[in-house]
């Protein structure tokens, strides 16, 4: 029985997920982009029985950020991230790629994979990749608002490529047919992440 457990939520208007990842024995609980009220997010929370420890945030989008600075907990963002996309949370914390978190006996990554935004980061725990506006289902997040590069993250995206196909993707938004899926599965599927070169990923994007 997998240690992680993955609360999967969709309450916005732009179709955006949150999630509560949890450790099985001991209950602490993370919350990946808060994108609904943060009374919703703490009742989810006492009705799956956890404890909040902190806050995940894949970029610093307003739809990923909702009542950052409310949280009594620390709120996590990618010391790479834009002064401009940075969200007004009384506990935030800055974070280094490849930086390892705790949550009971698991062990949270946090990727830097720019290009969406400068401070676009994933998080990878327990075969599972919490992928933001980085990767969708059948798309990947734009690149042409402040901040974002169709090079840069086409660079993002063959990292990722690299985990393992087993890898479970449980995207930001629910642009796709289905919720989740592997990366195995993604590579297949996915026309972007499928790209063999830049300029095939260029033309892609349009």
């Amino acid at each position: 029985m997998p240690q992680c457990c993955i609360k999967q939520i969709m309450l916005s208007q732009l179709d955006n997920f949150s999630y509560i990842i949890s450790d099985r024995d001991t209950k602490e609980a993370y919350v990946v982009d808060p994108s609904v009220p943060a009374a919703v997010i703490l009742t989810a929370l006492k009705k799956e029985g956890v404890t909040l420890k902190g806050v995940l945030l894949t970029h610093g989008h307003f739809d990923h950020t909702v009542d950052s600075n409310t949280y009594d907990v620390p709120v996590h963002l990618s010391m790479a991230e834009a002064v401009y996309y940075t969200p007004a949370a009384r506990n935030l914390v800055r974070i280094a790629d490849n930086a390892k978190l705790g949550l009971g006996g698991l062990e949270v990554v946090c990727l830097h994979v720019p290009g969406h935004t400068p401070g676009c980061q994933c998080f990878y725990v327990d075969g599972n990749l919490f992928t933001g506006d980085v990767l969708f289902i059948d798309a990947v997040g734009r690149t042409d608002l402040p901040g974002g590069s169709a090079d840069i993250l086409f660079n993002s995206l063959q990292r990722l490529k690299q985990l393992p196909d087993a890898t479970v993707v449980w995207p930001g938004h629910h642009y796709g047919a289905v919720a989740h899926a592997t990366l195995g599965e993604l590579k297949n599927t996915n026309p972007f992440l499928a790209c063999a070169s830049l300029v095939e990923f260029r033309q892609y994007l349009g």
